[in-house]
């Protein structure tokens, strides 16, 4: 059974202790998109630094439908925050390659929006004595949901060993709104959820992540490609070694 007070009491614990090693003066800096993962995170690093030592930076690439979803998150808890919009870098870069002859591809216009982020983050981070905060899950890690030197990096990490449900629970455990903890991911492309495009719910990856227990061996073998496909995210770089 989890507890979600308990884990939510060791997380807070653990940023505390982590900032008091590694910045005992510097301020949390997280993105902040109106989801359950940088909603809880934040939430976490409030109650572990104060809100005073808590920026959250919103990145609407242009036009942002939910970017209320964020808003709502940082009045609610009280935080500083800025808004940075990151077209403009997004399409130089795109713009950059044209002229170059280079064809983006679905990948790049996924994943560069997501690695703009995280320059956006640490350009915040050095300018106002700042840890970059990363809000991967376990559930999105498992399947490689992320994106290597965007959303998946950062300087430390309060929910990479909690699955969806239990980001969740802890959500509900710090009285975040229920917009927040319940809102649907989507892909930021298209209408699809995030779960229309991995074939499975979060409910379903979860169970097998933490019992081993799945019923569909179609679905069971999705995830297993998916988690050995994308393992390489999660590791240090291979590194040539001098003998």
């Amino acid at each position: 059974m989890f507890d979600a007070k308990k884990v939510k009491d060791d997380v807070v614990l653990w940023i505390r202790e982590w900032f008091e090693k590694n910045g005992s003066n510097c301020n949390a800096v997280i993105g902040i998109s109106g989801g359950k993962d940088s909603s809880v995170a934040a939430a976490l690093c409030v109650e572990a630094l104060g809100k005073d030592r808590v920026i959250g930076i919103l990145m609407p690439n242009g036009e942002q439908k939910d970017i209320s979803m964020a808003k709502m998150l940082v009045e609610h808890l009280g935080i500083t925050s800025y808004e940075i919009n990151i077209q403009a870098s997004v399409q130089g870069i795109l713009s950059e390659l044209t002229k170059q002859g280079i064809m983006a591809t679905d990948q790049t216009n996924t994943n560069l929006p997501a690695r703009i982020r995280m320059s956006t983050l640490y350009a915040v981070s050095q300018s106002m004595n700042g840890r970059v905060a990363n809000t991967c899950n376990l559930s999105e890690d498992w399947v490689g949901y992320s994106t290597r030197y965007g959303d998946a990096a950062g300087d430390f990490s309060p929910l990479s060993h909690l699955t969806v449900s239990e980001v969740k629970a802890i959500g509900y455990e710090l009285s975040l709104p229920l917009e927040l903890i319940e809102k649907i991911p989507i892909d930021g492309l298209t209408d699809k959820t995030d779960e229309d495009n991995l074939g499975f719910t979060y409910a379903v990856l979860d169970r097998y992540i933490r019992t081993g227990e799945i019923e569909d061996e179609s679905v069971k073998a999705k995830i297993d490609i998916m988690h050995k496909r994308n393992q390489f995210k999660l590791e240090l770089m291979p590194c040539f070694v001098l003998k």
